[in-house]
């Protein structure tokens, strides 16, 4: 009999702990992939109406939320686990130690490498603010374990697996050599935690870098390509102000978007938005698309990243077009579209395809600093092959050919 469902994703802190220990106790666990970046399901919203994972939803509809209750629920269930300790005492330290991983180390963890990654927009202090308030935190654990092989008593407990689950992200990202060699204990801990058959039945290869990443602005290049005409024509320099000049300058008026010229097309992009995201996309969306495309109005355009030899993590890529669609939101009203990641860690691309306002590209894109970081290629609907391929790159649902090579789709993003 189903003991429930578990919500949440992989490589997520919060889950992987909760999956072990229902694998270690032999709970029947329906195990439902939710990523909140990906969009959350209006069921799923009145689960957790904060909107986060990991979730529990029990076989009779009983339902808990937050990782430490669902995690000790879980243990509890096995009433000769030795997970939570042999006295009252124990458990109260166990219980400590998860609140200390899961408030002092994993949120300014997150603020440390999320930016670097691409997941939080980037600003140095904040980020080295964040380092500088993890390495204050792992000094305490780094003393608890000069001296201690585990986190409470002398075995493993649901503290320790907690703690491994939360920090495992530090080890794969910026807890890199150098960190290790400062913090021989913790480490020494984390991989005593990690070769655990409880902890390799959910997680078989912990990731451990070698170097730890560091943050990467987006590339740009000299001049666009060609066929993408200019916004608008540059204006004259402005005199500079004398430095006595202390005169108060009167506010500038608000620009106006470029596209906002082209007057109201027949076509309302709000209209083809809504189809898309609430009908089948090949059997009613697309034929519905193709039916009031005009050509006169919108352009079709074809999207490829230009460095996709320097893609690592699947999830990492992305990331990577979520942020390229979230520098993208003054051009809303005048852009849809679709990119995904083709591919697997380390072998993937970056391509999709969108639908603009007007007649060239550069005028809806360039609102985005790393825009230059793609390459666009004007489709032609009247191709059939151009027309095939924009509807996959909407569709997500076939593979793409790179120089013979056939990469599935692993993840997309859509900006509507």
């Amino acid at each position: 009999m189903s003991f429930g469902k578990l919500y949440g994703f992989d490589g997520n802190a919060r889950t992987m702990v909760c999956l072990a220990v229902a694998k270690e106790n032999n709970l029947d666990i329906e195990y439902v992939q939710t990523d909140p970046s990906k969009g959350l399901s209006a069921e799923y919203t009145k689960l957790n109406p904060l909107k986060k994972v990991p979730t529990f939803e029990a076989a009779n509809g009983w339902v808990l939320s937050e990782v430490i209750a669902i995690a000790i629920y879980f243990t509890s269930q096995n009433e000769k686990t030795t997970l939570l300790g042999k006295t009252k005492q124990d458990y109260a330290q166990i219980v400590r130690w998860m609140s200390f991983a899961n408030s002092e180390v994993l949120p300014n963890l997150g603020n440390w490498f999320r930016p670097l990654i691409g997941r939080d927009p980037y600003n140095k202090k904040n980020v080295e603010d964040a380092k500088n308030a993890t390495l204050e935190a792992v000094a305490v654990l780094e003393t608890h374990f000069l001296i201690n092989t585990w986190f409470v008593g002398e075995r493993i407990t649901l503290a320790d697996l907690f703690g491994a689950s939360l920090m495992a992200r530090g080890f794969q990202f910026v807890w890199d050599k150098e960190f290790r060699e400062k913090f021989p204990s913790l480490t020494r801990w984390y991989e005593t935690v990690t070769n655990q058959p409880v902890w390799k039945a959910v997680v078989p290869e912990p990731i451990m870098v070698e170097e730890a990443v560091k943050y990467t602005p987006p590339k740009k290049e000299a001049k666009p390509k060609a066929e993408l005409a200019p916004k608008t024509e540059k204006k004259p320099a402005s005199k500079p102000a004398d430095d006595e000049d202390d005169e108060p300058k009167p506010e500038q008026p608000k620009q106006k978007h470029p596209l906002e010229a082209l007057g109201k097309p027949e076509l309302i992009m709000d209209d083809w938005k809504r189809k898309y995201s609430n009908e089948e996309t090949r059997e009613v969306a697309l034929p519905w698309f193709w039916e009031h495309y005009k050509p006169e109005e919108y352009s079709l355009w074809r999207v490829d990243y230009k460095y996709n030899d320097e893609l690592t993590m699947t999830f990492m890529s992305s990331n990577l077009i979520g942020g390229f669609f979230a520098r993208l939101e003054a051009s809303r009203k005048y852009i849809f579209g679709a990119a995904s990641v083709y591919g697997v860690t380390n072998d993937s691309v970056i391509r999709g395809a969108f639908m603009v306002r007007g007649p060239e590209a550069l005028p809806a894109f360039d609102v985005a600093p790393d825009w230059e970081s793609y390459e666009f290629t004007k489709l032609d609907a009247g191709k059939p092959e151009d027309k095939k391929f924009l509807e996959d790159m909407w569709a997500w649902d076939q593979p793409i050919d790179v120089n013979g090579k056939t990469y599935e789709w692993a993840d997309g993003k859509v900006f509507k």
